[in-house]
């Protein structure tokens, strides 16, 4: 019997929120959706925060996805950047976290590298292989919803190897992968 597995790949932001998710059924991917959140209109981070969690419960409601696959965040010479970009995707991960779904965190030249074979490849390489291998008509204006596809993409690639990323099952896992992070 062949078993169908739902995955939500997400590219977290403070300013746009891509996402995209696959369908897999007998080891052969299907697009179903790609989209992203402008947030860009408001200016409080906290408002922001508070739409990414809600958005993140909203498409696991509707599409039950098995597995979140999760673009980590780059370590880049901007600390602030870094530490908003931060906020964003662990305010995904919790709402991932909360409803029991695994969740898989995959560096940026680790999607790159899965989708076009090149780690330094650009967002257009990028969206336009996806545009290949799913055969999507048309790409979006922004490329952040073409990221989040990419990142669920990756999962798919790299599904039953050994070290595809951080993976946590719940708060627990997290807790214990992440000891020196956690204050008693």
């Amino acid at each position: 019997m062949s078993k169908e597995k739902i995955i939500l790949g997400i590219d977290p932001g403070t300013t746009i929120m891509g996402f995209g998710i696959i369908k897999v059924l007998d080891k052969k991917m299907e697009f179903v959706q790609m989209n992203e959140l402008l947030l860009s209109k408001y200016k409080d981070p906290y408002t922001k925060l508070k739409l990414i969690f809600e958005r993140t419960l909203e498409l696991i409601d509707t599409y039950h996805p098995d597995e979140i696959a999760i673009e980590a965040p780059f370590y880049g010479k901007n600390v602030q950047s870094m530490l908003k970009l931060g906020r964003a995707q662990g305010v995904a991960m919790a709402a991932g976290l909360s409803r029991q779904i695994p969740i898989t965190e995959y560096l940026p030249k680790k999607i790159k590298m899965s989708i076009t074979g090149n780690g330094n490849a650009s967002k257009e390489q990028v969206a336009k292989m996806l545009q290949s291998t799913l055969g999507l008509k048309s790409l979006p204006k922004n490329l952040d919803s073409t990221d989040g596809l990419a990142a669920a993409v990756c999962h798919f690639y790299n599904e039953g190897r050994v070290e595809v990323g951080k993976s946590y099952t719940g708060w627990d896992a997290f807790v214990k992968q992440n000891e020196k992070r956690v204050k008693k």
